[in-house]
């Protein structure tokens, strides 16, 4: 026997007494929070972009070059804040993170620079691949320990992670005697972007169409299970907009990223290595998508699927809600956090070899004040600092966020104190938000 016809939003109901807009963002089921973090991104771009036009009679800001620097700048940021969101959500918070990637960073320089080449030879492909395996999994085990500590010790997450920071910033000059590690394994530093660091027009455009595949293909499963479980829903006008909008907006990526080409000197290099003769107008070599943008995008679909497909998840916001139920509906709270603190040390981590490969050396000071930027990043993106409500895209949205604002106040020539007094001012406005926002759910 054939199912039932669900009900959808199409049919005559209450949404006929709604206002266009307040139809429209029922219909698509658009977060108005997502909504709100876009609106305020696009505020920035345009805001920095035209004083650049205001006072230099020419904008720097909506430029591919600015922005595809932009993407590279936001991804060791944004790795760690998917990481942060299941920290917070869980009413925890982790100051450490800033100093797991300089000790992390510092370790694997240690690593690919003056020891694996004695053993493996200098230049052996598997030295880029054994330095991320240990910084991952070193991150990941003073994650774990700092969990250990707070959960089954009992001591509070923000006494635990803020001598976290101090033991591993430390422990970070101690292991090179406060030296720079550099440079560092060739195929490691592409990790970190520049134009050899990135995939490419061609490699762009299938990325482009396996993204715009990938997004009609959850359009069409969702409404399939929609229909499956008998749930409402959304009118076909509203799917055709999103999937529009989803395939729109990842094209346009692609184009952006193609548009900026390799700088002539680079070129050159490659043009003279490979016997290649440069035409006197020159050669138009696309950068692409950098690979640093693209370990973000994994990332951030991994820790989405965690959190929205997983039994993991479910416990992380059942904790985040009500920990004392949680733990008496028999999940092992303890244990979850042990797991969120080492999973949050592994994106630690990575970050490190993000940055540390963005460098192409390992420094003392690298990841000083990441911490800030990654809580801020979490909260401007959504996540409650009362627990149980966050987003992996919104805190990658944050991140991006909070680096736009630091990226264009650099090019308006804004100082150092400037740029930090107007970061927490941004971060102290996001909570007053979230909390304006939580008291009127209520």
């Amino acid at each position: 026997m054939a199912d039932a016809p669900p009900t959808t939003s199409d049919t005559p109901s209450e949404d006929q007494n709604l206002s266009p807009i307040a139809r429209f963002l029922r219909g698509t089921e658009i977060d108005t929070r997502l909504l709100g973090m876009i609106g305020a991104l696009m505020l920035i771009w345009f805001g920095f972009h035209f004083y650049g036009v205001l006072v230099n009679g020419e904008g720097f800001f909506l430029t591919p070059r600015n922005l595809w620097n932009l993407s590279v700048q936001t991804s060791s940021i944004g790795i760690m804040a998917t990481g942060m969101v299941l920290v917070i959500v869980t009413r925890n918070i982790d100051l450490s993170v800033g100093a797991l990637v300089g000790v992390t960073a510092m370790v694997m320089g240690i690593l690919q620079v003056e020891i694996l080449p004695q053993y493996l030879g200098l230049g052996h492909g598997a030295i880029w691949i054994v330095t991320v395996i240990v910084g991952m999994t070193l991150g990941a085990c003073i994650g774990a320990f700092h969990g250990w500590l707070i959960a089954y010790r009992g001591i509070p997450a923000f006494i635990v992670t803020l001598g976290g920071l101090l033991i591993w910033r430390g422990s970070a000059f101690l292991a090179a005697g406060g030296k720079t590690i550099s440079p560092v394994d060739p195929t490691f530093a592409l990790l970190g972007g520049g134009p050899y660091g990135a995939i490419g027009a061609t490699g762009s455009w299938i990325v482009g169409i396996l993204a715009c595949a990938g997004v009609m293909w959850l359009l069409y499963s969702g409404r399939k299970n929609r229909r499956h479980h008998d749930f409402k829903l959304r009118p076909m006008w509203a799917e055709t907009f999103l999937g529009a909008l989803g395939c729109g907006v990842i094209l346009g990526a692609v184009l952006l990223v193609n548009a900026y080409p390799w700088p002539r000197g680079i070129i050159k290099q490659y043009a003279a290595k490979n016997n290649i003769e440069v035409p006197a107008e020159g050669m138009f070599i696309s950068h692409g998508f950098a690979i640093p943008v693209l370990i973000l995008i994994v990332v951030g679909i991994l820790m989405t699927i965690l959190m929205t497909r997983t039994r993991f998840g479910r416990y992380v916001f059942a904790i985040g809600g009500n920990p004392e139920a949680a733990a008496l509906a028999g999940i092992n709270t303890r244990w979850m956090v042990l797991k969120i603190f080492a999973l949050m040390g592994m994106l630690a981590g990575l970050a490190g070899v993000v940055a540390s490969a963005r460098l192409n050396s390992a420094t003392n000071a690298l990841g000083l004040l990441d911490e800030l930027y990654v809580i801020a990043a979490a909260v401007i993106g959504g996540t409650s600092l009362a627990g149980g409500v966050g987003t992996i895209y919104g805190a990658i949205l944050g991140a991006l966020v909070m680096q736009s604002l630091q990226s264009g106040m650099v090019l308006i020539g804004f100082d150092t104190a400037i740029q930090q007094i107007v970061v927490g001012m941004v971060l102290v406005f996001a909570v007053y938000l979230d909390n304006l926002y939580r008291s009127k759910s209520k």
